[in-house]
């Protein structure tokens, strides 16, 4: 299998090799999650907290982590971004977008929204579990609130052609793969010595802000084991 694809990573000058993943020590039979093992572990995650990142002008979007369960095992669904979009083109994401006051009631309201509209996911079918720690983004100025949202099973979803390229789902133990996880040390203006994570799956490569959320996610999943 050959992991990783060919977004466009634009690495500063002033970077290394960053240290083992949260869940390293965990052996291969710890890192399978079942739906139900899934929601009990959100049961008690600690409110969210803003990313310090964010500046106080940042803008309000929401994204949803769509999470189900086949042959045992859960699995999360992610995106692609067309490369025409504005910003961040080419990357896998969530869907999601930002709030948009004249009509979601809030950001869960604006995540189910947004994922109606990118991949045709129908909302009475997504129970909210939890809400992940807010990202920052630095480039478009948005600050994301992430909701873990279950599902009965597998989906019928469909891409919305200008929004989204390909729907796909993973497993989290694959997400989990000694293989898959990487953290980078950049020098960057913003943040000297600054943690960037990176999933590199069959063909793709995650990074950026849905990087930051899965490995929050990932990590308060696998701390009580």
């Amino acid at each position: 299998m050959t992991r990783g694809g060919r977004q466009h990573i634009p690495r500063p000058a002033g970077w290394r090799a960053g240290g083992p993943a949260p869940w390293a020590h965990l052996a291969a039979v710890d890192r399978r999650f079942t739906l139900a093992e899934v929601v009990t572990a959100f049961a008690a995650h600690p409110p969210a907290r803003r990313d310090h990142f964010a500046g106080a002008g940042a803008r309000a979007a929401a994204v949803l982590v769509p999470v189900f369960e086949e042959d045992g095992e859960a699995r999360l669904i992610l995106t692609k971004r067309p490369d025409t979009l504005p910003t961040h083109q080419g990357q896998i994401a969530f869907p999601g977008g930002k709030l948009d006051p004249a009509v979601d009631r809030d950001l869960v309201d604006a995540a189910l929204r947004e994922a109606y509209e990118e991949i045709a996911l129908d909302r009475e079918s997504v129970e909210i579990v939890a809400e992940l720690d807010h990202i920052g983004t630095v480039v478009s100025a948005f600050l994301i609130a992430p909701f873990v949202g279950v599902l009965p099973g597998r989906p019928i979803v469909a891409a919305h052609p200008r929004e989204v390229t390909a729907v796909f789902d993973v497993a989290l133990s694959e997400l989990l793969d000694e293989a898959t996880w990487r953290e980078e040390r950049w020098d960057v203006p913003w943040a000297p010595d600054a943690s960037m994570t990176f999933f590199e799956l069959a063909g793709e490569t995650v990074w950026g802000a849905t990087a930051r959320i899965l490995t929050n996610l990932l990590a308060h999943l696998t701390s009580s084991r």
